[in-house]
């Protein structure tokens, strides 16, 4: 191995080195330490608790006011349209024949077309007949 590559592994090592030396001299200090920052967490997080809980609370019933209002709202909005439905209905024109007659009188016009067409066609041919002769 290089002497730089050595030396750079040293330099990069040395302050892991250092902080394990620096162990603790009194180890039950540092464990009171960690357990008085541990109930001052859950402390914090049972406060966290609480406050989610009523805030969670809060938006639910927003919501349902919300929806209340806004079904309120769209119930009123159906009744006008019904009402403007009923309205249209009462002032159109009623329809001179009914779509089952017009489909009817639709096809005894296609019927008396086909008639004449034949007629005039069996006509032409007559007369061609007619004039070979």
């Amino acid at each position: 191995m290089r002497l730089g590559s050595l030396f750079l592994l040293l330099t990069l090592c040395l302050p892991a080195l250092t902080q394990a030396e620096e162990s603790p001299t009194q180890p039950g200090v540092q464990a009171t330490s960690a357990q008085a920052q541990i109930d001052q967490l859950e402390q914090r997080l049972a406060l966290s608790e609480e406050q989610r809980a009523a805030l969670s609370s809060e938006l639910q019933s927003n919501a349902s006011e919300r929806e209340t209002v806004q079904v309120q709202r769209l119930r009123q909005e159906n009744q006008r349209l019904k009402l403007q439905l009923k309205q249209v209905q009462a002032s159109a024109p009623l329809p001179l024949i009914s779509e089952q007659q017009l489909w009817f009188a639709i096809g005894a016009g296609a019927g008396l077309l086909g008639v004449l067409i034949g007629a005039l066609l069996r006509s032409a041919r007559r007369s061609r007949r007619d004039w070979l002769n």
